[in-house]
């Protein structure tokens, strides 16, 4: 079984229990976790899955009864939770799964009268999908989205919001593409410690297929107060295989000076043969990284 944290999120306030005898203390430890971290001590339990895929779908619903997805993103690469590449759509996805999976969640949506962008997150396994959470809001991953479907998500959220039409239907989404996401964090990349201080130099890259979203520049001060990520990397493709040569030459290009990041990695990880077949599951980064 998996304990999980129900104020929790990001990964965190979780705990897998292997055996009976070990599972009272562990949600007692759980709970005081949780209540510390989030100021809620309630806990909940699912199955655990020993080798799952982390496949969500993104989601938009207005106030008039319209509700489509957006497709899935595949953000199974991770290290302790916290994803670290997103892309979209899912290596190796049958169509059946993905066409069950979408009807699903738009039928989910319109259940509890939801309203805005989302996203529903799924662990997949064996031909299997399991319900995690629902995200009620952007997320970081957006971009892969925006980029295989030609759709503004943030424009589209904020005309739900002031009362308007979605000006699309489900039979309006098109798939053009591959796009992946690398998320640049202020941290060792192999030690993982955070890295703040002063950028004395931000180059971003550019080129065909290629997007930065960051708040960075030169002589920006990175915080120790939040969260390290400074900027995302994203690149768009006809293909898997171009979204991650124009990656891999996105990362060549990337200068950050004065602060650590987590770059070295993402070159790492692109370079991987079994990245590159795809279908990984959630703990494939941490053993490569002999973190498990």
């Amino acid at each position: 079984m998996i304990i999980k944290a129900s104020g929790g999120g990001g990964g965190r306030g979780m705990r897998v229990v292997h055996s009976e005898a070990a599972l009272i203390n562990s949600i007692n430890v759980t709970q005081q976790e949780a209540g510390a971290a989030f100021g809620n001590p309630q806990v909940y339990m699912e199955k655990f899955l020993e080798k799952p895929r982390h496949i969500e779908f993104q989601v938009i619903a207005d106030n008039h009864g319209n509700v489509v997805h957006l497709g899935e993103r595949d953000c199974s690469m991770q290290r302790r939770h916290q994803k670290v590449i997103e892309e979209a759509p899912a290596p190796g996805l049958s169509d059946k799964i993905r066409e069950k999976m979408g009807e699903r969640v738009v039928e989910a949506c319109r259940a509890v009268g939801y309203r805005s962008a989302g996203t529903l997150e799924f662990l997949y396994q064996d031909g299997e999908f399991y319900f995690i959470e629902m995200n009620t809001r952007i997320q970081v991953e957006h971009p892969v989205t925006e980029l295989v479907t030609g759709i503004d998500l943030v424009k589209a959220q904020l005309l739900v919001a002031a009362g308007e039409k979605l000006p699309f239907a489900q039979k309006d989404i098109q798939f053009r593409g591959h796009a992946i996401e690398c998320r640049i964090n202020a941290e060792d990349a192999k030690t993982f410690m955070p890295s703040p201080g002063l950028v004395k130099l931000w180059h971003a890259p550019g080129g065909p297929g290629i997007r930065v979203d960051s708040h960075v520049y030169s002589g920006y001060t990175v915080p120790p107060n939040y969260d390290s990520m400074v900027g995302k990397l994203i690149a768009h493709g006809e293909d898997r295989d171009t979204a991650i040569a124009r990656m891999k030459n996105a990362l060549g290009e990337l200068v950050v000076e004065g602060i650590k990041t987590n770059k070295a990695l993402h070159q790492e990880i692109l370079s991987h043969a079994a990245f590159r077949e795809g279908g990984l599951d959630i703990h494939y980064l941490e053993r490569r990284l002999g973190l498990k």
